[in-house]
């Protein structure tokens, strides 16, 4: 018997089209899965972080949008429910005016309202360093040199930062931006994100995901 055949060949293109999505979703799902990558930030409400501190959080456009006026001394933090230790964690960043960071292995306590490593967010400078806040302070610094290499002013810009113990990867666009090994500091904590006080502040945050090993 011939196969039926399709009167309509528009009818058949459809048919195809949505035969090959379906095939590329069912291939792509399990990959996604397999890597291990998990979304810390479900894209629509502030489920499993907390507000503290100054500043505003809206969520606008699928993106966290970070605020805070000269005025307001205080700082502000987005802070995770979750504690983690051993992790890779990465987002998309874009900072328009002021200072910003992505916390990690914090403890909610000190001045500014946490304490622990800070991958530095900026709208101008130090981008992708690492700051101890109530430590050390500078751990590692860069050059407005090697900042220019690596961070796009005023656009989208990936961020990542991998801790295994006491090593720590921090890199901006692919490229590590600090690098530390054998480090003494905490070996586990809450993530945060930061609106600093006393500056004109706005930062935008999305597709914030983790790993854990």
């Amino acid at each position: 018997m011939n196969a039926p055949r399709f009167r309509f060949p528009h009818l058949r293109a459809l048919v195809a089209g949505g035969c090959f999505a379906l095939a590329c979703l069912v291939a792509t799902a399990p990959v996604r899965a397999a890597d291990g990558w998990r979304p810390l930030w479900d894209g629509r409400t502030l489920n499993g972080w907390k507000v503290t501190g100054r500043g505003t959080w809206t969520m606008e456009q699928g993106a966290l949008r970070g605020v805070q006026v000269k005025e307001e001394k205080e700082y502000g933090h987005l802070v995770s429910e979750a504690v983690f230790g051993d992790f890779s964690i990465r987002l998309k960043f874009k900072s328009l005016r002021g200072n910003s960071g992505l916390y990690f292995r914090i403890e909610e306590k000190g001045f500014s309202g946490v304490t622990g490593f800070q991958a530095e967010i900026d709208a101008t400078r130090d981008v992708g360093g690492l700051y101890e806040t109530n430590g050390r302070s500078w751990v590692s610094k860069p050059t407005a040199e090697q900042v220019a290499t690596w961070y796009r002013p005023g656009e989208w810009n990936e961020m990542s930062v991998t801790a295994r113990g006491g090593d720590i990867t921090v890199r901006v666009n692919g490229k590590v931006t600090a690098e530390l090994r054998n480090d003494p500091g905490r070996r586990e904590g809450r993530f945060a994100l930061q609106v600093h006080g006393g500056q004109d502040v706005e930062v935008w945050f999305k597709d914030i995901e983790v790993r854990t090993p």
